[in-house]
């Protein structure tokens, strides 16, 4: 067996507007605290989690967040270190950074390729200075290629960026502009996602008020076929719902997802998925630290997954996927139902699988309860 860790970094400089993510600036944790005040025991309490995973081999570690970058490359070098003696990598693992352009330099990256990243992606989201505004993104666009370039030259071996579409004000024409930047970049992998504006964000308020509006269903249609366009034309192929690469450079440990594989998430928040099982860690960070500092688990609470939920989710996830579904996993009334959908363009059926077209892409979600309910 294979296990994979997800390693959850809860903290920021600034929440961006239309962030809902398990994240915290140090002054929400603490009146006037500074990051390394709020982070300098938090390794010590993710390694103390990591003594309850099993010990497979791993081939994939992803750190997420909140900004893993802000974090120095050695604090979180003992996380992989660690794994690596515990567990054992395998020899190609693919090991993740997530980082905020404005937080590298050359010797930030150079340090954290020593200590074990070979894979980094940095948030993008557009290069349009008005539409990072409306996100609250703190980053300048020019320093987007001057992170990914110093990070080629650092050594990484693959490097990603991810966009976001759909923000208010954004044209169709913004959103070319920053697909066709993203695709100049010197990188093998680019995400995009649609905006979902979250109840209790800024952004949801700022909407609900009327002082911002969002692009309609055409136009964000529009843009998600536009990207995937694109990407054709520079050698990215879609493999993912809202991810697409070079060949050889997709990104294994977001496939281990969407293959149901095994997988510990490591931080408070963080969600893990063992043997069907599916547990969760309590959401705020010091409610974690005390939990283990006081030799009690933090998981908060967990579900089994019925032999029906595991075929709806390998249906669910396997759908998103290049390879789509096996028509073995469907009754015939749900191949029925396909049918439709097929004869309309959204699906076709390849040596015994069911696979999304591009415009099917578009209704996935609406395909997925067609044929799950």
């Amino acid at each position: 067996m294979a296990l994979s860790f997800y390693v959850h970094i809860p903290y920021c400089i600034k929440r961006c507007g239309y962030c809902d993510f398990n994240t915290y600036t140090p002054n929400e944790l603490q009146d006037g605290a500074t990051l390394e005040i709020v982070s300098n025991d938090y390794i010590d309490a993710v390694l103390r989690e990591l003594d309850a995973a099993p010990k497979d081999m791993v081939p994939t570690i992803f750190f997420g967040g909140g900004t893993p970058s802000l974090l120095p490359p050695d604090d979180l070098g003992r996380v992989i270190t660690a794994i690596k003696a515990r567990n054992g990598l395998t020899e190609d693992c693919e090991i993740t950074l997530e980082a905020n352009p404005d937080s590298v330099t050359a010797e930030k990256l150079q340090r954290y390729l020593e200590v074990g990243f070979n894979r980094i992606s940095f948030g993008m989201q557009s290069s349009k200075a008005h539409v990072l505004a409306v996100l609250d993104r703190t980053h300048e666009p020019a320093n987007v290629r001057k992170s990914v370039d110093m990070a080629r030259a650092a050594g990484f071996s693959s490097i990603s960026v991810d966009l976001i579409y759909g923000a208010p004000g954004e044209s169709i024409d913004d959103w070319r502009e920053s697909v066709v930047e993203a695709l100049s970049l010197d990188v093998d992998h680019i995400s995009a996602y649609a905006l979902i504006v979250e109840t209790g964000t800024k952004l949801a308020a700022q909407i609900k008020r009327g002082d911002l509006s969002m692009p309609d269903d055409d136009v964000m249609a529009d843009m998600y076929l536009l990207i995937d366009e694109l990407c054709g034309t520079r050698g990215f192929s879609w493999y993912e719902l809202s991810n697409w690469s070079k060949p050889r450079h997709e990104c294994q440990h977001n496939i281990a997802y969407w293959q149901n594989k095994n997988w510990w998430g490591l931080g408070p928040g963080a969600h893990s998925h063992i043997d069907s099982k599916r547990f969760w860690n309590v959401k705020h960070p010091t409610a974690y630290k005390q939990r283990l500092f006081d030799d009690q688990s933090p998981i908060a609470d967990s579900e089994q997954l019925s032999a029906s939920q595991i075929k709806d989710e390998s249906i669910l996830l396997g759908i998103r996927m290049r390879e789509g579904i096996s028509l073995e996993l469907l009754g015939p009334r749900q191949i029925e139902r396909l049918a439709d959908y097929r004869e309309n363009g959204f699906v076709v059926l390849e040596h015994e699988r069911a696979l999304l077209t591009p415009t099917g892409r578009l209704i996935a979600d609406r395909i997925v309860r067609e044929i799950t309910i």
